[in-house]
């Protein structure tokens, strides 16, 4: 089963599998489609936090699937710029890349198939096209000023993303093809085939790809645009750029052992949520009423606070992982849950001491950048789990507000405006180091054997986390069956800081889906909240995919908010 964020890649991914491929052969033909099909909102060579269950082993493991900072990216030299938050629309938005290391290595040691088969799919797409799909519509939505204006800033972004025709907006279902992307695809596999034809072998190809990459004719047209632009990525950095297996953080809800990627990513937010949430009766507070929305919450926005002040890159800080997912801990935040709207964003507890209150996270003004519109936002997400029970959960990301690379069609990002010029602050920017990402993978095991239970994740931004728990909640507190579950109207907090730049935040703020506006704005208003009104299933609110394993049943949860697709086989 495939649950992927376009029908295309949906498909391209079950067709990997029809054909005798497994689940990390058929996630990486889905994630290069994403990337075709949905680069605004996951572009190639797009971060892709990763999570993997190997039925043979019974073994989850977590993928760092996101790059490094350049050599030469410092607090200083920033400021020195100045600059007083990382800027968007500007070459000093992008990380070294990562999805071509995660293509290489998932490949190499858990796949079946060539890189030449798994990314034809995407090839071919990328040269015949696709009709333009409302949510891409959406996100590329620009008036003809902001048009003018991408095409001044960014000419060769505006050249493939507005069609060649800035003066006109995208139409729903036009064709639209992404040839100079398909040609850079087609030059990597061409590269592991010569390679094979040297008489390598599999491995040895993967090899060659992923070099050609890194060390070979892209890594010199990055460097390149970099030089042009006086931007930071040097060969130095692309050539010694690594991700690495990691053992994935966890908590407990229920039954369930709650996996995710470490904190280079903020998935250590869902399982914190959970357990503070674990020994309160939200069954009987009704589903989605104001008791309800309020409690969960705050539970949310506590957990928040710990994220501001302790969540970064763990090679750089030193996270009080043990304390943090402890069930003491959890129910020591619990009892600062209120009957009335937090003013600000909560104080961060202490765990290292076990005490509920530590000091008050600072929030640093920040001004936002002159040119401060999105151009494409999201992220995607696929999971995939295959005939033997192996799967693989994935949430690839990264959007065209940054130089691309002038006829390549590679879009680099702006995960750097995820770190933050102030070194107290556990984002902090600094050369090698991670930024605490928005996107992360999240399994769900059973806990008496350790056998996978969910696989699931979504876009969104900080959202994100608040989605997954909202979806799991519905599933496993009130047992609706996960289409169901996804489907449920939703809420979001944004009394926390986001996590991109300029980073600002709406004290005591609520989100709400029309039907919850409807039902209970006034109720929450008088707890102290500000209710801001959505359309239904807006993907403000995001896009979660799941794959429930139920003995030999499989069952698929596709968010309508955006074009999740599932495909069964």
């Amino acid at each position: 089963m495939v649950v992927a964020g376009t029908p295309w890649a949906a498909q391209a991914a079950a067709d990997i599998l029809d054909a005798g491929g497994n689940a990390f052969d058929a996630a990486v033909a889905g994630l290069l489609v994403l990337n075709v099909t949905f680069g605004e909102a996951a572009s190639f060579p797009s971060i892709a936090p990763l999570m993997i269950y190997d039925a043979k082993k019974n073994e989850t493991r977590s993928y760092v699937g996101v790059g490094t900072a350049p050599a030469a990216a410092t607090i200083e030299a920033f400021e020195a710029r100045g600059f007083e938050v990382v800027p968007k629309m500007d070459i000093y938005s992008q990380l070294v890349p990562a999805s071509p290391d995660v293509i290489a290595t998932l490949l190499s040691e858990y796949g079946t198939k060539s890189f030449r088969e798994v990314s034809e799919p995407a090839i071919r797409i990328a040269r015949e096209g696709f009709p333009v799909h409302k949510i891409m519509q959406r996100n590329l939505d620009l008036n003809i000023v902001e048009r003018f204006g991408f095409n001044y800033l960014l000419p060769y972004n505006s050249k493939v993303y507005l069609d060649n025709r800035w003066w006109r907006p995208l139409r729903h279902k036009q064709k639209f093809t992404r040839p100079d992307l398909a040609n850079t695809l087609e030059q990597l596999a061409q590269a592991e085939t010569d390679a094979l034809l040297n008489g390598g072998d599999r491995n040895t190809g993967l090899q060659a790809m992923r070099d050609y990459f890194y060390k070979g004719p892209l890594a010199e047209k990055i460097v390149q645009l970099h030089k042009e632009k006086s931007g930071l990525i040097s060969a130095a950095d692309l050539a010694n750029y690594s991700g690495y297996w990691e053992e994935p953080l966890s908590g407990e809800f229920q039954n369930f052992e709650i996996k995710t990627n470490g904190t280079w990513t903020q998935g250590i937010v869902v399982p914190m949520v959970l357990q503070v949430l674990d020994g309160i009766d939200l069954k009987s507070m009704g589903h989605n009423s104001e008791q309800y929305v309020h409690t969960v919450a705050q539970a949310i926005e506590l957990v928040m606070a710990d994220r501001e002040a302790f969540v970064g890159d763990p090679n750089f800080v030193d996270v009080p992982l043990e304390q943090l997912l402890s069930k003491h801990y959890a129910a020591l935040r619990r009892q600062l849950i209120t009957d009335k709207a937090f003013d600000g964003l909560p104080t961060a507890g202490a765990p290292l001491d076990m005490q509920a209150v530590g000091q008050r996270v600072n929030l640093t003004k920040q001004v936002a950048s002159l040119y401060n519109k999105d151009i494409g936002k999201d992220t995607s997400y696929l999971s995939i789990v295959d005939k033997d029970g192996n799967a693989v959960s994935m949430t690839p990301s990264d959007f065209p507000n940054s130089p691309m690379v002038t006829d390549t069609g590679m879009t680099l990002g702006i995960r750097m405006t995820q770190f933050r010029l102030d070194k107290s602050h556990p984002s902090s920017l600094a050369p090698g180091k991670r930024p605490r990402v928005t996107p992360h993978a999240v399994m769900l095991l059973n806990k008496s054997d350790q056998s996978l239970y969910m696989s699931l994740g979504t876009p969104g931004a900080d959202m994100q986390t608040q989605a997954l728990v909202q979806v799991l909640l519905n599933h496993l507190v009130f047992g609706m069956d996960i289409q169901t579950a996804t489907e449920q109207p939703r809420f979001r907090s944004q009394n926390l800081p986001s996590s991109f730049s300029p980073h600002s935040y709406s004290p005591a703020t609520l989100d709400l889906e029309e039907e919850l506006y409807e039902s209970i704005s006034d109720s929450l208003s008088e707890r102290g909240y500000t209710t801001n009104r959505f359309e239904r299933l807006h993907n403000h609110f995001s896009a979660v995919g799941a794959i429930v394993i139920d003995g030999e049943q499989l069952s698929a949860g596709a968010d309508p908010r955006e074009g999740t697709t599932a495909v069964g086989l």
